[in-house]
């Protein structure tokens, strides 16, 4: 498959500090990549740096085509995105949110109410569009999140914590919207602290310290640290870290 991100090299310096040390990867079009990495180990600035938001110090890169340091603009509007905390405005029913966002990501009215009623159909939760969002229970306002991340039919979307304070259920629900984005040929880049989620991704790289210390399947991880868990092998990778905030 294309590699749609594609890094070398890439250095972030603050000051004396090195937040992201060097690291280099590909992730494939449809690939579930899960980065991974302790709090202090780097990945929320490199994140930042894919998602066109900050500059990296030295090193290149490419995210759905759009060189990381000369096109920032053309990266955001390749992408989806949705962070740790709900990012749905709550005064907003479910459809004026959708028509807020796919406005941004210079949709047309008509096509965002078209597929609107097709995504939410799909959820079956059309007869909740006028809702305002924050009448929702959380699980649901969740999932609507990731929906209109995926509105615009994004090459990429970033997820950051996705699943943070939701029921088992929900984020069994949640991981089957991304394996069907998936399968469509999105590519999901996402972070989680539950390692059972990061069993389910395709590639998994681990982060300590500001560099990329593993990055294989998870059951090629689990066969080389010979243990018997993802949560295992971040553990035996992690304990070292000096970094922890």
């Amino acid at each position: 498959m294309e590699n749609i991100i594609s890094v070398r090299n890439l250095t972030k310096q603050f000051g004396a500090f090195r937040a992201v040390d060097n690291i280099s990867f590909d992730v494939a079009q449809g690939e579930i990549f899960g980065f991974l990495g302790a709090n202090g180990a780097g990945k929320t600035t490199a994140i930042r740096i894919l998602c066109g938001l900050s500059r990296a110090t030295s090193g290149t890169g490419s995210v759905a085509g759009c060189d990381i340091m000369t096109q920032s603009e053309d990266i955001k509007r390749n992408i989806g995105y949705m962070c740790q905390k709900f990012s749905l405005y709550e005064d907003l029913t479910v459809l004026e949110n959708m028509e807020l966002y796919g406005g941004i990501y210079g949709m047309h009215r008509k096509e965002i109410l078209a597929k609107a009623e097709a995504m939410l159909t799909e959820l079956e939760f059309w007869h909740h569009r006028h809702d305002l969002v924050r009448s929702i229970p959380a699980g649901w306002r969740q999932k609507l999140a990731f929906t209109v991340a995926n509105l615009h039919a994004p090459k990429v979307i970033f997820l950051d914590e996705p699943t943070g304070g939701v029921d088992p259920l929900t984020r069994r629900q949640f991981w089957g919207m991304i394996r069907r984005a998936a399968a469509a040929g999105t590519t999901v880049f996402v972070t989680t602290h539950y390692m059972d989620e990061a069993a389910l991704c395709d590639r998994v790289s681990i982060m300590v310290d500001g560099r990329i210390m593993a990055l294989d399947t998870p059951e090629a991880l689990i066969s080389k640290y010979q243990v018997r868990t993802m949560d295992e092998v971040f553990r035996t990778l992690a304990r070292n870290a000096v970094r922890n905030e």
